[in-house]
């Protein structure tokens, strides 16, 4: 039986393997990694995983429609400027 892959190493294969040719991320519900985490990790909630994963800066989470999108920290886009970009072009 092959050895048992941790947390971050399923969800670092997950994002490798799962991701479609010119993406680098992979959507949490259409790729099945949900389906797949749960299966795996019997009993266990994917979300609270990789929230935790990405507060320890293993992966980044970014929010889109019908879900979120998981990327290697080195493979994810530029995070929205949001607050500081709308204070900026009210001039404060």
């Amino acid at each position: 039986m092959p050895e048992r892959l941790n947390h971050q190493e399923f969800v670092r294969k997950a994002i490798v393997s799962l991701r479609k040719e010119g993406y680098k991320g992979i959507h949490t519900v259409y790729s099945g990694f949900n389906d797949a985490f749960k299966k795996y990790f019997e009993g266990e909630n994917p979300v609270e995983v990789t929230n935790r994963l990405a507060v320890e800066g293993k992966i980044v989470i970014r929010p889109v429609k019908g879900g979120v999108m998981l990327y290697l920290p080195e493979d994810a886009p530029a995070g929205s400027r949001g607050a500081d970009e709308a204070l900026k072009k009210m001039g404060l």
